[in-house]
């Protein structure tokens, strides 16, 4: 009798696991995010890691990264990189509105479209925040910064990606 309760109790157990692993994957990228990369002649920007997890996890598995879970990223982020409170939690629950209602455009299409996609999207983002801070600010900002870690998460997004797949498939061989 106690042998049957184990697998019960195990699949609770997965289950928990994987309602969390988006959510935890994406506040381990706004951790990344925040580690500085020191490259000779630029300022320190590092690449935007947590737009490319809430990118993943909108096409692929938007029912287990709630809103909520993309307003907290993006204020943990703002707090860890002194950023004006709520920008990042704007930029990204718009990403995320936008990646949903368009994800059959990425479903079942191969990297290439999904990365083509992404640099779209790491583009908009980097336009829109640039704009956003520079309004809240009352000043234009240079838009370099914005554009160069852009371009950072645009490169970085396969790797990322690769590592998000991972965990998506642990998720699937757990279910």
């Amino acid at each position: 009798m106690r042998e049957s309760m184990k697998p019960v109790l195990f699949q609770r157990d997965t289950g928990l696991f994987n309602r969390l692993m988006p959510t935890a994957t994406t506040i381990l990228c706004v951790f990344a995010t925040v580690i500085p990369i020191h490259l000779p002649g630029f300022a320190v920007v590092t690449p935007a890691f947590v737009l490319v997890a809430v990118y993943h996890w909108s096409i692929y598995r938007p029912d287990l990264l709630p809103f909520v879970a993309t307003f907290a990223a993006g204020l943990l982020l703002d707090l860890l990189n002194g950023a004006p409170l709520g920008i990042s939690s704007l930029v990204l629950l718009l990403s995320r509105a936008l990646v949903v209602g368009q994800r059959g455009l990425f479903v079942g299409h191969g990297f290439t479209v999904v990365w083509a996609g992404f640099v779209g999207l790491a583009a908009a983002a980097a336009v829109f925040e640039w704009t956003i801070v520079s309004v809240f600010y009352g000043l234009l900002l240079d838009p370099r910064p914005f554009l160069f870690q852009a371009v950072l998460t645009v490169s970085a997004f396969p790797v990322v990606s690769y590592f998000l797949v991972r965990a998506q498939r642990g998720l699937l061989m757990r279910a």
